[in-house]
C-alpha cells in the first residue's frame, strides 16, 4: 500500500485487532499534517471590450477566457461575469483532487484563487492550511504551479533540464551530489530514466514525446519538492495512455506528501479510478462533492442513473452540457448537490467516528516536519537544519547564483543550435558585401561626400534593422518566465542581467564581421584608431537596438504586432536622424524626437569619425560647381566664374584651392553639438535605459495573476 511521505506507520484494522475486535483494539493512526480548506470562495469580473481587452498579454488572462463561458448572472446586471459561485471544499495530502466540468465551468478559475494568482482584493470567501490562512510569500515558497502548456528550452535533454530548475529551487548550500541525487531520483520517480538524455525537442529537432514532455514539465516545478502542487489540464492533448501515466505520476506525488489539486476535462474511466476526491463545477458553481464511487449513487438519486457500461465521469459531464442548454442551466443540479451533501453527512461522520478522527498539525509545525524529513528543500538553511514556516525564504539562492545559472541555461540552449547565429551573421555579412561593393572605394569629392552619407545613414539603420530577430526571443520565453518566477525560481533582475550578459558575445562578432566587410572596401579613412571606433559604435548601435527590442518584447502580446511596432519606430528614428533632414531645419515641435532617435548618436559618431580630420579636403576649385547649372558649363566658364567668385570675397582661389574641407561637411550636416565619443557613451547608455525599462515592465506588468 503506497503511503504518504509523512505517514511513518500504516496498521491494517483487521490485522492489529485479530479480525474481530475492531472495539476493543482500535489503531492510532499518524495524523495528515497538511489539509487545505478553502470556503465560499467568489470571484467575479467586468466584462470587458475594445482591442485592449482582447489582447491575452499574460497567460493568466489566457485562463481566464479559457475558462470564462458566460456564467451565473451577477447582481451588477450585464456589467459583470461571476466565475465562482461560493465553492468550498478540502484537499488532503496523499490523495488526488480533481476538479472537473466542461468548458467555461471555472475549474481553472478556482485552481488559479487556490494558488494565489487571483488578486485578493477582487476574491471572495478564504483559503487556508492547517487552518490558517495562505497566501503571499509563504505561499509561493511551499507550493508549484504547473500549467498547461509544456514550454521548456528545446535543446535542454530531460536530465539538464531538471539539473537547471534543481540549481534554481535548491539552496546553493545544498552540494552539486545531492542536488544530482535529488535530479535522479525525480526522473525515476516520473518514470523518464529511458528519456534522460534525450533532447526536449521542438518543430524542428525531434526530441521526447508528449507525455514525456509533459512530466518533464510537472518535474520543473516539482524538483523543491513542494507541499502544495497545482495543476492546470495535466491531461491535456495526451492520449490515454499518456494521460494515465501522468495521473500515475501525480499520485505517486501525492503519496510522497503532497496535496495535489488538479483540474481534468474528461478522465477516462482508468484515471477516474485512481482519483481520490472530486470536485465537479458547472457556471462557476459545485454540482458534486465527493469520491469517484460517489458518482453513481448521487446521479441516481438526482433522477439521472449511470449505465452500468458507461464512463461515470463522461456520463456526467453530458449530464450537465444537456441541463445547461434549460433556462436555469444546472442549477437544479447544484440544489440537490446542496441537499446530498447535507444528507450525507451525518452517514460521513458515523464513519468518521468509528476511528481516530484526523486531525492537523498547525502549519508551522508542519513545515519544520517537512523539512526536518527531506522535503521542501528549498527552505533548509545552510547546515540542513529545519526552518520554521515564517522563515521560509523567499529565494533559494543568491542574485549571482541565479545570473550564473540563468547564462549557462541559455548558453547550452542556444549553443546547439548554432543556425541561429549562423543566420543573423550571413545576414550581416551579405548586408556588408552589398553595400561594400554599391559605395566601392569612395574618392574625396562632392559626390563622395554624398555617397559616404547615404552609406553610413544605411549601416546605421541596418544595425538596429537587424537587432529585430531578438523580438520573438522573449515573447517565447514569457511562459517559462512566468511560470518560474511565479514561485521564486528566480529574481526578475537576475533574468534581465543573464539576458543582457548572454546577447553580448554575439554581438561582438557581428560588429567586427560587418565593419571587416565595409570599412576599407568603402575606402573609409583614419587608420587602425577610426577602425576601431567604427567596430565599437557598431557595437553599441547593436547593444541600443538590442536594448530597444527587449524592451518591446515585454510590452507587445504578439511577434507580428512587435515586428510591426519595430519597424515603425525605427523608421522614425531613421527620419529623424539627421539624415533626411539637418538638425536646424527640423520643426520645434518635432525636435524632441530628434533627441530621442537612437540612430541620430551612431550616425552623428561616425560622421565625426570619417571628416573629423581639419586637413582633409573634399572638393578643390571648379568642384565646387558639381551638382549646380554651372557644372554642365565648359571648364574654362568655371574657372572664369571661380577667378571672379575669388575676387568677390578678397581671395585668390584656383583649381586646387580647397574649398569644402571635413569640418565644412560636419557643419552642413549640423553635427556640431557633441562629440564622437560622447555620442558612443549615449548610444551605449540607450542600451542600458531601455534595460531598465524592460525590468521595471516585467516587475510591475507581468505579476502573473489574475485582477
Amino acid at each position: 500500500m503506497a503511503t504518504s511521505g509523512h505517514h511513518a506507520v500504516v496498521v491494517d484494522i483487521d490485522e492489529a485487532t485479530g479480525g474481530d475486535n475492531g472495539q476493543a483494539m482500535r489503531p492510532m493512526l499518524p495524523p495528515v499534517p497538511y489539509v487545505l480548506n478553502f470556503t465560499d470562495l467568489s470571484y467575479s469580473v467586468k466584462k470587458s471590450g475594445g482591442l485592449l481587452g482582447c489582447l491575452p498579454s499574460r497567460p493568466s488572462n489566457r485562463l481566464a477566457s479559457a475558462d470564462a463561458s458566460p456564467p451565473a448572472s451577477s447582481a451588477a446586471g450585464n456589467n459583470t461575469k461571476t466565475l465562482l459561485d461560493g465553492i468550498s471544499g478540502e484537499a488532503r495530502e496523499g490523495e488526488l483532487f480533481a476538479v472537473m466540468g466542461a468548458s467555461g465551468s471555472g475549474k481553472s478559475t478556482l485552481v488559479d484563487a487556490l494558488a494565489g494568482r487571483i488578486s485578493r482584493e477582487s476574491l471572495r470567501g478564504t483559503v487556508t492550511l492547517n487552518g490558517e490562512p495562505l497566501h503571499g510569500r509563504r505561499l509561493r515558497a511551499i507550493s508549484a504551479y504547473v500549467m498547461q502548456d509544456d514550454l521548456l528550452y528545446p535543446m535542454l535533454t530531460v536530465r539538464e533540464t531538471l539539473l537547471f530548475a534543481a540549481e534554481f529551487r535548491l539552496p546553493r548550500a545544498l552540494s552539486p551530489d545531492k542536488k544530482r541525487a535529488r535530479v535522479d531520483a525525480l526522473v525515476d520517480q516520473l518514470g523518464l530514466s529511458r528519456a534522460a538524455d534525450t533532447i526536449i525537442g521542438d518543430e524542428g529537432h525531434r526530441g521526447v514525446s508528449g507525455g514525456e514532455r509533459r512530466r518533464v514539465s510537472i518535474g520543473t516545478d516539482i524538483i523543491h519538492d513542494p507541499i502544495l502542487l497545482f495543476l492546470d489540464e495535466p491531461t491535456s492533448g495526451l492520449d490515454s495512455a499518456s494521460a494515465f501515466m501522468v495521473v500515475q505520476v501525480l499520485r505517486r506525488i501525492a503519496q510522497s506528501g503532497s496535496v495535489v489539486i488538479m483540474t481534468i476535462h474528461q478522465p477516462s474511466a482508468r484515471i477516474l479510478g485512481i482519483l481520490d476526491r472530486l470536485l465537479l463545477l458547472s457556471r462557476g458553481r459545485t454540482v458534486y462533492a465527493g469520491t469517484p464511487a460517489g458518482l453513481k449513487p448521487f446521479f441516481s438519486e438526482f433522477g439521472a442513473p449511470i449505465p452500468d457500461n458507461e464512463n461515470p465521469a463522461e456520463f456526467a459531464l453530458d449530464t450537465i452540457r444537456e441541463l445547461e442548454r434549460q433556462h436555469d442551466g444546472a442549477a437544479a443540479l447544484a440544489d440537490f448537490n446542496t441537499k446530498w451533501q447535507i444528507n450525507t453527512s451525518s452517514s460521513s461522520m458515523e464513519k468518521e467516528s468509528s476511528k481516530q478522527v484526523t486531525s492537523t498539525m498547525p502549519l508551522e509545525l508542519a513545515i519544520a516536519e517537512s523539512v526536518s524529513r527531506g522535503k521542501l528543500v528549498a527552505g533548509s538553511g545552510s547546515s540542513g537544519n529545519a526552518v520554521t514556516g515564517s522563515s521560509v525564504p523567499t529565494f533559494a539562492n543568491p542574485p549571482w547564483t541565479e545570473v550564473w545559472v540563468l547564462i549557462k541555461r541559455s548558453f547550452t540552449n542556444t549553443g546547439r543550435m548554432p543556425e541561429l547565429f549562423v543566420m543573423r551573421l550571413g545576414t550581416i555579412m551579405v548586408t556588408g558585401f552589398i553595400l561594400a561593393t554599391i559605395f566601392w572605394r569612395l574618392d574625396d569629392t562632392p559626390k563622395g561626400v554624398q555617397e559616404r552619407l547615404g552609406f553610413f545613414a544605411m549601416a546605421m539603420s541596418t544595425m538596429f534593422y537587424v537587432c529585430a530577430d531578438a523580438l520573438p526571443v522573449f515573447v517565447q520565453e514569457r511562459h517559462i518566465y512566468l511560470r518560474e518566477t511565479a514561485h521564486n525560481a528566480y529574481r526578475r533582475v537576475s533574468y534581465v542581467l543573464a539576458n543582457a550578459v548572454v546577447s553580448f558575445p554575439p554581438l561582438v562578432l557581428l560588429s567586427f564581421a560587418f565593419a571587416v566587410t565595409t570599412f576599407w572596401a568603402v575606402g573609409l579613412s583614419g587608420g587602425a584608431s577610426s577602425f576601431l571606433f567604427f567596430v565599437l559604435i557598431i557595437l553599441a548601435s547593436f547593444w541600443a537596438g538590442s536594448g530597444f527590442v527587449t524592451f518591446l518584447s515585454a510590452v507587445v502580446p504578439h511577434v507580428m504586432l512587435g515586428y510591426t511596432v519595430v519597424v515603425a519606430i525605427l523608421a522614425y528614428f531613421l527620419l529623424f536622424s539627421g539624415f533626411f533632414i539637418n538638425r536646424d531645419r527640423i520643426p520645434d515641435y518635432w525636435i524632441w524626437f530628434h533627441y530621442l532617435s537612437l540612430v541620430k548618436y551612431p550616425y552623428q559618431a561616425v560622421l565625426q569619425n570619417e571628416f573629423r580630420d581639419a586637413s582633409r579636403c573634399f572638393s578643390r576649385g571648379i568642384e565646387m560647381f558639381d551638382g549646380t547649372p554651372v557644372g554642365s558649363m565648359s571648364e574654362a566658364v568655371k574657372i572664369k566664374v571661380l577667378d571672379a567668385i575669388g575676387k568677390t570675397l578678397g581671395t585668390n582661389m584656383t583649381v586646387d584651392t580647397c574649398v569644402t574641407t571635413g569640418a565644412d561637411v560636419l557643419a552642413q550636416q549640423a553635427v556640431t553639438d557633441i562629440g564622437k565619443w560622447k555620442c558612443l557613451l549615449v548610444t551605449v547608455a540607450w542600451g542600458f535605459f531601455f534595460r531598465a525599462l524592460f525590468y521595471v515592465v516585467l516587475l510591475v506588468g507581468n505579476k502573473n495573476k489574475r485582477k
